[in-house]
């Protein structure tokens, strides 16, 4: 994830551009055509130009319009946010971008595995809090970097019993799949704006984001909500630098504290992102960062251009424990493949 895309901090034609050439191509055909088409269309380019810079994020416009309406080709899109602004505007103003993928549990998994057992978990920017139960969902790794065959590989179960959430996910060298699935003693999220998984206009919400050719991801989020309603995570509202010491500090002191975070820090001003990662460094325990390239300002001597920095555009997000790039991962956590050691 770019934070010149997620902040704003380019032309809105700038912004389009280069949203559908490095993360909608290869995911997202709809997202990829309606992202190329704004880029070269005065009219929407306007509206969006009217919109706070952090608020004219592809995600988050995409979202609104479809849940007003807009559709597959780009003339729906386009028709629905001409005709609709006065609805889809407040909309975008109101809401944020707060993708809660459950499958990114799996590249996590095999570093939150390797720490001491148990663990008390904090995630920052957790939306509905999906990715603070690891421990809820079945896996299935295979080796491979590409998209899992589903009969493939072995497959982690829950102590209770297999999951109603299958994640399937590709593993490249370096990466050491786990005997069994990390014991959770505490957990805790924090995010401005939790989504109460019991809301049905919040979760809709949470579906609306979801690209629209990604049906597995949709079915996912739908079961990985039944599981969370049985029991809700705690996620508690607030800014990540404001709230983390004090929630941090309730974590029982028997297990290791782990604050983890997926797909959040672009979305800060970079002194946001740089406070983050000196509070975070001084707390007890271990980080883990499931971030864009060159998004975290890795403190490590041992980070190195070409994994942190974005020198190769290829979408993949850097995997990082104490600040050490330790993988790469596809963005859904559909693979991780290891970085060898500096």
């Amino acid at each position: 994830m770019d934070p010149a895309i997620h902040r704003g901090q380019l032309s809105p034609s700038e912004v389009y551009r280069r949203f559908a050439r490095t993360e909608a191509h290869g995911s997202s055909k709809v997202y990829e055509d309606w992202a190329e088409n704004i880029a070269e269309d005065p009219a929407v380019l306007d509206l969006l130009a009217s919109l706070p810079r952090p608020k004219r994020q592809p995600n988050l416009v995409f979202a609104a319009a479809r849940i007003h309406g807009a559709e597959g080709s780009y003339a729906s899109f386009r028709g629905t946010l001409l005709g609709r602004w006065n609805a889809i505007r407040p909309t975008i103003l109101a809401r944020s971008t707060q993708t809660n993928e459950a499958a990114r549990c799996a590249v996590l998994l095999p570093f939150l595995a390797a720490l001491p057992q148990p663990l008390a978990l904090i995630e920052v920017g957790a939306s509905a809090g999906l990715c603070l139960l690891p421990d809820r969902y079945s896996y299935r790794y295979t080796a491979g970097q590409n998209a899992p065959r589903y009969d493939a590989g072995p497959r982690l179960d829950p102590a209770a019993g297999p999951s109603g959430v299958v994640i399937e996910c590709g593993t490249g060298p370096g990466i050491t799949v786990p005997d069994a699935l990390p014991r959770v003693a505490w957990r805790a999220g924090i995010d401005l704006a939790p989504v109460d998984v019991r809301d049905p206009a919040a979760t809709d919400w949470l579906e609306a984001l979801i690209w629209p050719e990604h049906h597995e991801r949709r079915d996912r989020l739908r079961a990985a909500l039944d599981i969370a309603r049985r029991d809700p995570p705690r996620v508690v509202a607030g800014d990540l630098n404001q709230a983390l010491p004090a929630l941090a500090a309730e974590a029982p002191a028997d297990a290791t504290l782990v604050v983890f975070h997926t797909a959040v820090l672009a979305y800060l001003e970079a002194g946001a992102r740089a406070d983050f990662v000196d509070l975070v460094r001084g707390l007890p325990g271990h980080w883990i960062s499931n971030e864009g390239r060159g998004v975290v300002p890795l403190p490590s001597p041992g980070a190195r251009p070409a994994d942190t920095e974005g020198a190769t555009q290829d979408g993949r997000f850097v995997v990082a424990v104490d600040g050490v790039p330790r993988a790469l991962a596809d963005p859904h956590g559909r693979c991780v493949v290891g970085l060898p050691a500096s």
